[in-house]
């Protein structure tokens, strides 16, 4: 679509929405440090976020899911705004839309998973299954075996696939990483998660492996959510994209409860703490457990698409760029239940996740848009689709970059802003493993801040979000993480906020737009990242990775 096509017809929209803000935060003056800038960070305010807000995480669009109404109007709204702002189309096709093509895929819930002899596991109660085979029926079969944490890490001396063959057969695996040892207090990142132990990574392994399928093990404690999270995130409409003709896919991929893998484990006559306890170790090797786990997915398959929106800001080297991102996508209107009222709300508002998050870039844009001097290198505003069904968006523009992969410098992320009010700290996930990290810190120091640590480096935020593909292709990226040292007159009220919403809220029908908003912190860090992105667009250099990096590989030439 050409952007003439839609744009009148969706201005209409904009204005409307801007004008029909139900709230009017104040916004803080800004100090004469923050008005020095080549940025405009004056024109960053609490009443323009919660316009945004309030329109993206409106029941109009219905939760935003991918290539539904709902998601469509918010890539047209996000488009429309960044050409208000002057923001030029930035896809490969001269439109602001970068058709991303997407599988969705429903499973059907009469599933159920057998495991050697006895009651087979019931869907939901027991095991939530998909596939990666894109077709209506898909059976899955093979022998289980027990491979530990999953990982194969040589620079740890580390191969829990070491002397089995896994043709074929079903993998059954514990998530997070190895725990580290007093004699090697770092190992597999110490207290962080590294990416070996993320889910992403095992069902990948055990596809290269030739698994047939793989079954990750629940506990709330290691998977950092309970299984409650797993039911809400793995049923209903799942999203991917087009398998790549040769690359191996899973038949099965699953997560099954502890209960279940108890009695897995117990059926081929073992013991599953036992099993564990070995686990831990370097040279552990992969026990059989001599039952064979079986079952038929059926599934509802169509092929979609869903846009991310590209839109740039023309700099003096157009060559390079900074490119900040937001996922406008969210989970959708989840299903009814048996004997549910109609008027029930099912509509995941993602208010938070991350209409704040497109808000946050959106101001950032109008504040670079409105500078009164040329970037020195272009600035590209990326929202993505698909964020919530495994970075889907992301990881396409990272495979069809519109600039060469090394051409971009920097990227920053915002997967939700802080609503609960100002704090010293602004916490950037990944900065510590970059240059990024020392930008970022002279800034924070010039304006009384301090870039603060990951609070919880055990859940591995690093690798949740949209920055995380482009970090894989070798671009130093940061996201904004959730800030602890609050200055406002109740920081204990602040950090009971982050953890209500943690606790009730995330990824539920209950993340809306509440009136206990404070915008001043949100304020204070979207002026933070809109600096820090004029600065790496006018610097010298390039940011880098630290040679010591994973993310360094990609661009020093080297697996």
């Amino acid at each position: 679509m050409r952007t003439g096509l839609w744009l009148s017809g969706v201005v209409a929209l904009v204005i409307a929405s801007v004008l029909a803000a139900q709230e009017r935060p104040g916004s803080p003056r800004p100090d004469a440090r923050t008005a020095r800038s080549g940025a405009v960070l004056a024109e960053i305010r609490g009443e323009d976020i919660a316009a945004h807000v309030h329109f993206l995480a409106d029941d109009l669009l219905e939760g935003r899911a991918p290539s539904t109404r709902g998601g469509d109007l918010a890539a047209k709204y996000l488009a429309a705004q960044l050409a208000l702002l002057g923001y030029g189309p930035g896809a490969a096709d001269g439109t602001f839309f970068q058709q991303v093509p997407i599988v969705e895929t429903l499973v059907d819930p009469s599933f159920t998973l057998t495991a050697g002899p006895g009651t087979p596991f019931k869907y939901l109660e027991d095991v939530v299954a998909v596939t990666g085979i894109q077709e209506p029926q898909v059976r899955a079969a093979g022998d289980v075996v027990f491979v530990g944490h999953g990982i194969v890490a040589p620079e740890y001396s580390w191969n829990d696939y070491a002397g089995i063959d896994m043709r074929g057969k079903v993998a059954l695996i514990m998530v997070n990483d190895p725990p580290a040892t007093g004699g090697e207090p770092q190992l597999f990142g110490g207290p962080a998660l590294t990416y070996y132990g993320r889910w992403t990574y095992k069902f990948e392994e055990a596809a290269r492996q030739g698994a047939a399928g793989a079954l990750l093990i629940h506990t709330d404690e290691s998977a950092t959510y309970g299984w409650q999270v797993v039911q809400a995130g793995w049923t209903g409409t799942q999203y991917s994209i087009p398998a790549v003709e040769g690359a191996p896919r899973l038949s099965l991929m699953g997560w099954v409860t502890d209960r279940a893998a108890r009695e897995i484990a117990k059926r081929g006559g073992q013991d599953l703490d036992a099993l564990r306890t070995g686990a831990v170790a370097r040279g552990f090797t992969a026990v059989p457990l001599g039952v064979q786990a079986s079952g038929s997915i059926t599934q509802t398959v169509a092929q979609k698409t869903s846009p991310n929106v590209i839109g740039v800001l023309r700099g003096a080297n157009e060559s390079e760029a900074v490119i900040y991102t937001a996922h406008y996508d969210h989970l959708g209107v989840r299903e009814s239940k048996p004997g549910e009222p109609s008027d029930v709300d099912r509509i995941s508002n993602g208010a938070t996740d991350n209409a704040t998050g497109l808000a946050g870039v959106l101001e950032v844009a109008q504040s670079l848009a409105r500078a009164r001097t040329r970037p020195g290198r272009s600035i590209y505003v990326l929202f993505t689709t698909a964020e919530e069904s495994g970075l889907l968006g992301a990881a396409y523009f990272a495979d069809h970059p519109v600039l060469p992969a090394d051409a971009w410098v920097a990227n920053i992320n915002i997967d939700s802003l802080n609503m609960a009010g100002p704090s010293r700290d602004i916490v950037l996930l990944g900065a510590e493993r970059s240059t990024l990290g020392a930008l970022a810190a002279q800034l924070a120091a010039e304006t009384d801040r301090v870039v603060g640590p990951d609070p919880e480096p055990g859940r591995g935020y690093f690798f949740r979000s949209d920055h995380f593909p482009l970090a894989k292709i070798g671009i130093p990226a940061v996201s904004v993480g959730e800030p602890i040292d609050f200055i406002g007159p109740d920081p204990a009220a602040s950090r009971r906020f982050w953890e209500e919403y943690n606790a009730k809220r995330y990824h539920n029908v209950d993340d809306e737009i509440l009136p206990s908003w404070n915008y001043g912190g949100a304020i204070n860090d979207v002026r933070f990242l809109a600096e820090l992105g004029w600065r790496i667009a006018n610097l010298a250099g390039k940011p880098s990775y630290h040679p010591n990096e994973q993310f360094a590989r990609p661009r020093a030439g080297t697996p």
